[in-house]
């Protein structure tokens, strides 16, 4: 399937979109980019998150390319451009992480590490963050660095509704209900700017509508109770007392200080057992870092600069095994 152009959202010149097979069998969508910047500072994979698509992310793409960062994005299995899992392509759906690992590693093995040099770093959202924390502990001899954006290690307040929410999508699941919506959700693709819980940028927060008006094969409706229940096992893992410390791979975790979604306070627990990690917030900014508004994200750019590839530390963070 080939990347949506609109006037709004070009494009970046000189890329490469295919489609790529994982060993279980389901075509993923990628796209990968040359750097544009005088010197060559390795390669950069990105990591969407849930309901995403390659298009969102196209002027994070310019951003890392000025850089001097080759770029590779794919969208998971479920969303975007890749295989739907139901036949309802509204519903997205895993029936474990494990799914989401698979895909990494096809993406890391087949496209960054086969078509780009390093290093590799990674730059993750979301969602791709839960990904990429647990695939870490493999990790650490394949990527040097990795950011991790707004991570999806706990929803809610981690109180009664977090508590609630798992239980009703754990029993939904076993009953064979995985496949429904959440109770109030919706197949609805297109978002409303106003009272969003996304980005306080009205501009970016709309580059995903005008896509979906173009493409809207692309979008996914609410959660499905499968997918929060098979996330909701992932984020219950993360808070295992020697999860962190597993993990060696170099991280920059960058909480978003007004984040209605994941829980920042789930995700400093986190770091804190993490011996190869720093925490950053940004207070004032909503849960898609790196589509707010530019007070926020150029915050974000300058941590991503400190820390890749080696620059700076990050807050709290010691290794010195790491090579810039």
């Amino acid at each position: 399937m080939k990347l949506i152009d609109h006037p709004d959202n070009p494009v970046p010149e000189g890329g490469t979109c295919g489609m790529v097979q994982s060993t279980d069998g389901v075509l993923l969508r990628y796209a990968h980019w040359p750097s544009t910047g005088g010197k060559r500072r390795g390669t950069v994979t990105l990591l969407q998150g849930r309901a995403e698509f390659i298009e969102k992310y196209f002027e994070v793409v310019e951003d890392l390319r000025k850089r001097g960062f080759a770029v590779i994005a794919f969208d998971w299995r479920g969303q975007g451009g890749s295989d739907r899992l139901l036949r309802d392509r509204r519903r997205g759906f895993v029936r474990s992480i494990r799914q989401y690992q698979e895909d990494l590693r096809t993406v890391l093995k087949t496209i960054s590490l086969a078509e780009y040099p390093g290093p590799h770093f990674a730059l993750a959202h979301s969602t791709g963050a839960a990904v990429l924390l647990a695939e870490a502990p493999r990790l650490r001899t394949v990527i040097d660095r990795a950011v991790l954006c707004s991570p999806l290690v706990g929803i809610l307040d981690l109180g009664w509704r977090e508590r609630w929410a798992f239980r009703l999508t754990r029993m939904m699941s076993l009953y064979g209900l995985g496949s429904r919506y959440i109770p109030g959700g919706t197949s609805e693709i297109f978002g409303k700017f106003e009272n969003n819980r996304q980005s306080s940028d009205e501009r970016r927060f709309q580059r995903a509508n005008f896509v979906l008006r173009l493409a809207p094969e692309l979008g996914l409706g609410s959660l499905t109770a499968g997918w929060l229940h098979a996330l909701g096992q992932a984020m219950l893992s993360f808070r295992r007392r020697d999860f962190g410390p597993s993990i060696a791979l170099p991280c920059l975790v960058i909480g978003a200080g007004k984040d209605r979604i994941v829980s920042t306070r789930a995700t400093e627990e986190l770091v804190s057992r993490m011996k190869s990690a720093g925490y950053l917030e940004i207070a004032g900014a909503e849960h898609e870092l790196l589509m707010e508004r530019d007070i926020y994200r150029d915050q974000v750019f300058t941590a991503f600069d400190a820390f890749i590839p080696g620059g700076a530390e990050a807050p709290g963070f010691q290794d010195e095994s790491v090579v810039a």
